[in-house]
């Protein structure tokens, strides 16, 4: 049974794109080379966040990493259509939103529970990633779904800390963050719902468009999220957005510089 999974086309899920076209070895092949950006852009994040790895948290680097297994593994499905390539598409993206939500989801935003301590809620997500991760193997189908459905608070969290934020370079990376994740839903939900029309006017490609938006759109928001997380809880180390290779020009990488690392908390009692 488990060789099956393995097997080409053992996934229920085929994207309109259709298969082996221009390879004979990769069933989807604009899908397939569109993660590039997965693979190519992670690396030089990690060299640009190298300061808040340092002096902020070294988990940033950890989602960086998520992000290449990410690219990884919806290449590998994608090549293949394999029901193995599937669930490791899926559970990299749901690994993320949860290594993501416990070093960033902003604290207002905890369950009573929590009272507000972030190891609290960091064990709840690695709990609820286990749990998702047994219910995705047992109803693959509906994986997708879910996930989609995940990104939904994420932005509804970010549309309510950019009304709070101070430094318009950040508001205004966030808006368009929520631009491109709106452009990225919309070429998912053509792709997957609409797959006829699109046929019809030989342009069966709108999964690929999304792969490239939603890195855009994922990166980018987990820029403007580790920025809420200095400005929220370590304010002395001075977040600034700034943006490579020139700082000047906002359509560059984003990267959150710290400002003042040697600072330390001081209490007002």
């Amino acid at each position: 049974m488990a060789w099956e999974h393995l097997r080409p086309g053992s996934s229920p899920v085929d994207w309109c794109e259709g298969n082996y076209i221009v390879s004979s070895n990769i069933a989807e092949f604009v899908n397939t080379i569109s993660n590039f950006l997965f693979i190519l852009l992670p690396p030089i994040l990690m060299c640009l966040f190298k300061d808040y790895g340092r002096f902020v948290t070294r988990g940033i680097h950890l989602v960086w990493a998520l992000l290449i297994i990410v690219g990884l593994s919806s290449m590998y499905f994608h090549a293949t259509l394999s029901l193995l390539g599937q669930l490791l598409d899926e559970l990299a993206i749901l690994w993320v939103f949860m290594a993501a939500y416990s070093l960033f989801c902003p604290k207002r935003y905890y369950p009573k529970f929590c009272n507000k301590n972030r190891r609290v809620f960091s064990i709840l997500m690695f709990i609820s990633a286990i749990m998702a991760t047994g219910l995705s193997l047992w109803k693959p189908i509906v994986n997708a779904f879910v996930l989609m459905g995940m990104g939904v608070p994420t932005m509804v969290m970010l549309y309510k800390e950019l009304k709070r934020v101070r430094d318009q370079r950040v508001y205004r990376l966030g808006l368009r963050s929520t631009a491109v994740w709106l452009i990225a839903v919309f070429c998912w939900i053509n792709d997957r719902m609409f797959c006829d029309v699109w046929s019809a006017i030989s342009f069966p490609y709108l999964h690929g468009f999304w792969h490239v938006f939603i890195f855009i759109a994922s990166y980018t928001v987990l820029v403007v999220y580790a920025y809420f997380y200095v400005e929220n809880e370590l304010p002395q180390r001075q977040p600034l957005l700034k943006y490579w290779p020139v700082d000047e020009f906002e359509f560059g990488i984003p990267f959150i510089s710290i400002q003042n690392p040697g600072a330390h908390y001081k209490s007002g009692i």
